[in-house]
């Protein structure tokens, strides 16, 4: 199925809900940000499908913190550009949404048991803002990141997740930020994918599809090819805690699949309510 495809009958089942989707969106490069590309272009047609929700939680992959959760609790989330060498429109960009200091906080207690804490320093960084400008261009949704801890393993991710759920019926929709497959070290500009990044995208969506989400947290059992696809997990971490969120009833959709630059998997996903 094509994305267009798939994109179509996402919206065709996504009718207005009490209970919100969990999302995950393979981010990629900044540049989608201000180009025309099949990423962006999908990233617009999934914020048409998606119910309005109350409020955005986002799971990035650039926000890292060390033995603590941090949620953003702003008013006012400032757009962060924490990339380097890109060109100057890329920085002019601005997605001035709103916080929500209210929900952030009681976020904050929610995760006390995974050491949540408040952060007023942050905002909106990259894996945030240059998805959210195609999902909701009119920046007119409250939106809060919360951290990714790197000193804990992936299954605290995963539980995370199960933790974050039950605001999926208060309106919120998670949204995580990364790639199922992120070895910069080894890309190829224009290059044909690497045999490992299929290998590990493969292997993700499979298990993902059979919610078989104890192998995408097993480090020792993915062994070599979690350390070929992800050097470090940051950009990982965020895709399990979406996992986490989801419910068995839900229902799966894949989009934007492709592999990017020999070493990045573009995969998203959506678990959505049938």
């Amino acid at each position: 199925m094509s994305t267009l495809q798939g994109l179509e009958s996402l919206r065709d089942r996504l009718s207005p809900t009490a209970r919100m989707p969990v999302v995950f969106l393979g981010h990629g490069s900044p540049m989608n940000a201000i180009e025309d590309t099949q990423f962006s272009r999908a990233w617009s047609e999934l914020g048409r499908a998606l119910p309005r929700p109350r409020a955005i939680l986002v799971v990035s992959a650039h926000w890292m913190s060390r033995g603590t959760t941090l949620v953003d609790v702003t008013a006012a989330p400032r757009t962060i550009h924490d990339f380097y060498g890109f060109p100057d429109a890329l920085y002019a960009e601005r997605y001035a949404a709103p916080g929500d200091p209210k929900l952030a906080r009681e976020v904050v207690s929610l995760l006390a048991s995974h050491q949540g804490a408040e952060d007023d320093r942050w905002g909106l960084d990259h894996g945030a803002w240059t998805i959210l400008k195609f999902l909701y261009p009119e920046a007119d949704v409250p939106v809060f990141q919360i951290s990714i801890d790197m000193t804990k393993d992936l299954d605290w991710h995963l539980e995370i997740g199960r933790v974050l759920s039950d605001l999926r019926d208060r309106g919120v929709l998670i949204l995580g930020s990364g790639n199922v497959v992120h070895n910069l070290r080894v890309m190829r500009p224009g290059g044909a994918p690497q045999d490992f990044a299929l290998e590990f995208d493969a292997l993700f969506a499979e298990r993902l599809t059979d919610r078989d989400f104890g192998a995408l947290s097993d480090r020792a059992k993915l062994g070599t090819l979690l350390q070929m696809a992800h050097p470090s997990v940051d950009h990982y971490l965020p895709a399990l805690t979406i996992a986490g969120a989801s419910v068995s009833r839900d229902l799966l959709t894949f989009m934007t699949g492709s592999i990017e630059l020999g070493s990045v998997s573009m995969r998203s996903f959506v678990f959505h309510a049938g």
